[in-house]
């Protein structure tokens, strides 16, 4: 049976997470159902195509994921299924796979037509659990809802490139747990511009010139201890999913800080790369 992923800005305290599981488990006492998170920050769908980015390719295909936040329906956040790199996706049209359909197109996208109570004020238990319970059973898109064309797309992912291919302007997208700064500027589209050139990265009033590929990096095992950077510093990396990531080495958000906290970023906020300027 497929596996069922559950994506949401419930929380814990509440009731809902455990509503809908136990709603799954209802019609599926066999299912396998497994929380990416939820944690992610009320309302914040640019947060969610985040994670959900980073985390659906690692389960298998056929793999059914619900997402659900800002899923209440209006006539323009109507409730569809993409599916979309061998994955069902069971959101709102609320933009939260944009991080995805920015990269591949969806193979199908329907609009699900389960009829909801006209009192219903949780969308994620009455329509997306029926519909992927549906789907885990084997079922097909068409019994659930018809073909969809107009897919909301957030735009504010794509970093700006500017001063004719001599920078981009990117933007905070995600703070992680430990207070590290995701911002949206992809390594592919960082190298396809700057094409060998120097760099300077501006964050706030820091200056960054190297971006490195693991955190451990910043150190320079080739120096005295007393002189080496380390716990403390600020760097620049390419993360695992391949992000311009800015972090405080072995930094702690709920002691000393993080990059967030300690310089001073918050989502949504500028990040510039400059080419071509002299180390």
């Amino acid at each position: 049976m497929a596996i069922i992923t559950l994506t949401t800005d419930f929380g814990y305290k509440d009731h809902f997470v455990g509503a809908i599981k136990g709603a799954i488990y209802s019609e599926l006492p066999d299912a396998k159902i497994v929380d990416i998170s939820n944690e992610i920050s009320p309302f914040n769908i640019p947060e969610c195509a985040y994670i959900i980015k980073n985390s659906y390719k690692n389960f298998p295909k056929g793999s059914i994921h619900i997402i659900g936040v800002d899923a209440e329906p209006t006539p323009e956040n109507e409730h569809l299924i993409l599916f979309l790199d061998d994955h069902y996706f069971i959101t709102a049209n609320n933009g939260a796979t944009s991080l995805i359909t920015s990269e591949m197109k969806a193979d199908k996208v329907y609009k699900i037509n389960i009829p909801m109570p006209i009192e219903c004020s949780f969308p994620v238990l009455d329509v997306f659990v029926k519909a992927a319970c549906h789907l885990a059973r084997g079922g097909t898109l068409d019994v659930v809802g018809k073909p969809f064309d107009a897919l909301k797309d957030i735009r504010e992912f794509a970093p700006r490139i500017v001063e004719e291919g001599n920078g981009i302007v990117g933007s905070v997208i995600y703070i992680d747990n430990f207070g590290n700064v995701i911002t949206n500027i992809p390594r592919h589209i960082f190298e396809a511009y700057r094409k060998g050139r120097d760099f300077v990265l501006h964050v706030r009033n820091k200056k960054i010139t190297k971006i490195h590929h693991r955190y451990s990096d910043i150190i320079n095992f080739d120096i005295d201890k007393d002189k080496r950077n380390g716990p403390g510093d600020l760097l620049a990396l390419f993360n695992s999913s391949d992000y311009i990531e800015l972090a405080i080495y072995k930094s702690d958000l709920n002691t000393v800080g993080g990059a967030a906290t300690l310089i001073g970023l918050d989502y949504r906020d500028t990040i510039t790369v400059d080419f071509g300027i002299k180390n």
